[in-house]
């Protein structure tokens, strides 16, 4: 039975860091759990590198953008071997092989008539590579808030309003087509307020692929892109796809434009897209410009990629956003790992070689075995649902029930004694031990699977832990009479503060090879000392004075239901009524944090409707590199009201 899954593919714009390392960490494991149940799973993943926001990075870098996208697509691929990650296939969308099946995909859409030709003059949002329908001159993407940029030209356009009722009915009767219930409600909800057709082509931009048609047609890079997962097993029998693994910030992309585009072309639709939350640092989202991202390297480095891995996926509900520190994967580590399972390893297989002269004996305890069984089920389970967190806890309470056994039963009383029955015991009390960590070493091994290679080999065990079947771990198979391997500690104790202290130190030092890299001498938050955007064209006194400037107090904040960047606000400036404003902030400010604060509103901007809801102004906030909002406030206390000037 096949199993095809994939990652997304990566933007080159910028090197890759631990949010891209969760994605893929997760894909892996899930191969690798696919193979325990007895698929022949294939793993995809690679890197997206068309577009303007890549033409623009390698226009600032000095390189042409193949040779941008050559550095930094190769800097994924070292990531992901050095991190041990066993993928499949690795796609580039530069390859020509992709080009011609991006090529022949359009074909098919044209010839089935879902394809125009027609002009567009509107608006774009260059941070996501997107066409804003409902943004206006000036306005803010809704997606991310950066401002959008006025284009016109020709175009050719995909008729994705013609499979609004068709994407509804499948959402419907494919009830797992978008997972986790909060992407899928989200989805929906976005397929509901109605479908515009999409322009798929670009003239302004040369760094893309050609549309086989005539003129400087280059292809919208969300269409390039999605076809990726095709091109890079189009001639292996292993489309479609059973699961596509993203972030939820391009589940609209996966779960809406992809699909349109797979039926419109006659072809089979991917089983599942599953959207993953994001990793948070200091409670707000990882972001280059904000000078809070986490690399791998000096994780790897310092404390092991396995101890990353456990803490991902043991410490996030998995399709959830989670925050990641360094003191909670050091006390993740130090506490599960090191005295938990690395615990129990070493004082069961040296007991095992004290008093059993290194062989285990075939005896168990049948309360243990009793709770091993509950755990196998509840992991298999829970791993089955990508529900990691307790599909690990599961097994970690099967690890504290032996490691209590072994306090209750106390063998290095045991072996004293010099009667039949306290050996018996001993035996029972070694050998449940060694069972416990047999079960455990299985159950974890596509998680951890250096650390209970290691683990498997000091057991002794004769057979190879990667072609384990999750349908034959069962309690009280371990081979009768075998000898231990040699002992050796998996999972020493980390000092947290030297160990905190180095990875702090090798991120500013990784943080400055990756600016190499990336054509810059140090890579600093936005606003530092990097480049700032292109000044707006000259203008004269009379025209700033068109723009009504006005202090606001917030009053009330909510989320815009599904969207995840956008607020909706309720905004005194002084009238007999609040302003209603839409603002695509949420990304950096939560509700409770925006409500109480003074801001500056744009009073005279006229009116319109974003989600449904009518904004009256817009609010004032720099824009950083990555787009990322920081709201325009005061030092000094100024009445609500008052006119900028």
């Amino acid at each position: 039975m096949k199993y095809y899954l994939t990652t997304p593919l990566y933007y080159v714009n910028a090197a890759p860091h631990i949010g891209h390392t969760y994605t893929t960490l997760a894909a892996e494991t899930i191969k690798r759990l696919k193979r325990m149940q007895g698929f022949d799973a294939v793993l995809t993943t690679g890197t997206d590198e068309h577009g303007q926001k890549v033409e623009r990075s390698a226009e600032a870098s000095k390189r042409t953008p193949q040779e941008f996208a050559d550095v930094v697509s190769a800097e994924f691929r070292r990531q992901w071997d050095a991190l041990g990650i066993q993928y499949d296939h690795f796609i580039r969308t530069t390859d020509p092989q992709h080009h011609l099946t991006v090529q022949w995909l359009f074909e098919r859409c044209r010839k089935n008539g879902y394809i125009y030709q027609g002009s567009y003059t509107g608006q774009y949002c260059v941070s996501d590579e997107l066409y804003v329908n409902e943004a206006g001159p000036g306005d803010p993407c809704p997606f991310c808030g950066r401002i959008t940029e006025t284009v016109t030209e020709e175009n050719y356009f995909f008729k994705l309003s013609a499979f609004q009722d068709k994407l509804l009915a499948l959402y419907e009767t494919e009830k797992d087509f978008v997972r986790p219930e909060a992407r899928r409600n989200e989805v929906i909800s976005f397929v509901k307020q109605g479908l515009q057709d999409l322009s798929i082509s670009r003239t302004s931009l040369k760094w893309g692929i050609p549309l086989p048609v005539e003129g400087k047609h280059v292809f919208y890079v969300w269409f390039d892109a999605l076809i990726g997962y095709l091109s890079a097993v189009r001639d292996t029998g292993l489309w479609p796809a059973d699961l596509h693994l993203v972030g939820k910030e391009i589940v609209r992309f996966h779960a809406v434009f992809w699909p349109a585009f797979l039926m419109a072309a006659d072809l089979p639709l991917p089983k599942s897209v599953f959207a993953h939350g994001w990793l948070l640092f200091e409670n707000d989202k990882m972001s280059k410009s904000r000078g809070n991202i986490v690399r791998t390297d000096p994780i790897r480095e310092v404390v092991g990629i396995e101890a990353l891995r456990y803490y991902l996926f043991r410490e996030i509900v998995f399709g959830q956003d989670g925050s990641f520190s360094y003191d909670a994967l050091i006390g993740r580590y130090n506490a599960d790992l090191a005295n938990g399972l690395g615990n129990l390893v070493s004082r069961t297989l040296t007991m095992i070689k004290q008093y059993r002269a290194g062989v285990t004996p075939a005896q168990f305890d049948q309360a243990t075995g009793q709770a091993a069984a509950i755990a196998i089920q509840a992991a298999a389970s829970a791993f089955d649902r990508f529900e990691f967190s307790r599909g690990l806890e599961a097994i970690w309470t099967l690890i504290a029930a032996a490691d209590k056994f072994i306090v209750d039963q106390a063998p290095w009383k045991l072996a004293r004694a010099q009667d039949e029955e306290s050996h018996r015991r001993l035996d029972t009390a070694l050998g449940t031990a060694a069972e416990t960590v047999r079960i455990a070493t299985a159950l974890l091994s596509p998680v951890l699977p250096d650390s209970t290679a290691r683990i498997w080999k000091q057991l002794g065990m004769r057979n190879d832990l990667s072609l384990i079947q999750m349908k034959d771990i069962r309690w009280g198979e371990f081979p009768a009479g075998q000898a231990i391997g040699d002992i050796a500690g998996v999972f020493p104790r980390i000092d947290s503060a030297v160990a905190i202290e180095k990875m702090r130190a090798l991120e500013v030092e990784v943080g400055r090879q990756q600016a190499a890299l990336l054509g810059k001498t140090v890579e600093e938050p936005a606003g530092a000392t990097g480049a700032i955007a292109p000044l707006a064209p000259s203008i004269n006194i009379d025209d700033f004075g068109k723009v009504d400037l006005r202090v606001g107090l917030v009053l009330s904040a909510e989320a815009v239901k599904g969207a995840d960047k956008l607020l909706h606000l309720k905004v005194d400036i002084g009238e007999a009524e609040p302003r209603t404003i839409v603002a695509g902030i949420a990304k950096v400010y939560k509700p409770e944090q925006m409500v109480g604060r003074k801001v500056v509103i744009v009073a005279n901007l006229e009116p319109r409707k974003l989600r449904g809801i009518l904004s009256q102004g817009m609010i004032v906030a720099a824009s950083l590199e990555d787009g990322a909002p920081v709201l325009a406030g005061f030092l000094e206390e100024v009445p609500v009201g008052a006119r900028l000037k």
